[in-house]
């Protein structure tokens, strides 16, 4: 939606259109937004968090949202596991950064492991639990991107995943 007394235009001096003012010319610039999450691994097995909210309600997630203002990208991704999972994470470097052009995305997906035992669904998810890699629902998570983290995970990626080749701006759909 547009706000009242903003066009979309080129500026003088951009390449592209943007919303700008029509009384004083200010631009308001629409960024991506960035989500982080983990892979939190145990023994092998992948937490999983079951969605209680849409997009994709009722799919499996790994512990992923969007930062908020004032955190590091590392408080982004506690928070967002201890909202969905009540797990708190310990991490073991960036697994994965990718770029999904289609919604305006870059996520930014953590190697991590629990801190201290215990984990149980937060109020953004209707079922947690940790899953064998055979026995992931692969039919049923939420995001392509959580099948390319753990596909990265699983291959023990050394340098930072980024999206598959067959797809390098995240256009591709579920």
């Amino acid at each position: 939606m547009i706000p009242p007394n903003f066009t979309r235009r080129i500026p003088e001096g951009e390449d592209r259109e943007r919303l700008v003012c029509n009384d004083c010319g200010y631009i308001a610039y629409e960024n991506p937004k960035i989500v982080v999450g983990s892979v939190v691994s145990d023994e092998g097995r992948i937490l999983l968090c079951r969605r209680a909210i849409e997009p994709r309600r009722g799919y499996w997630t790994l512990p992923a949202g969007y930062m908020e203002m004032g955190e590091t990208t590392e408080e982004g991704a506690r928070r967002e596991a201890w909202e969905e999972a009540r797990a708190r994470l310990a991490f073991d470097g960036i697994l994965a950064i990718y770029s999904i052009a289609r919604i305006g995305q870059v996520q930014i997906i953590y190697r991590a492991r629990l801190a201290e035992p215990g984990y149980s669904p937060g109020p953004e998810s209707l079922d947690v639990r940790f899953f064998a890699w055979g026995d992931i629902p692969w039919d049923d998570l939420a995001f392509p991107s959580v099948r390319w983290a753990l596909r990265a995970w699983a291959e023990g990626e050394t340098a930072i995943a980024g999206n598959p080749p067959r797809d390098p701006r995240g256009m591709d759909g579920l």
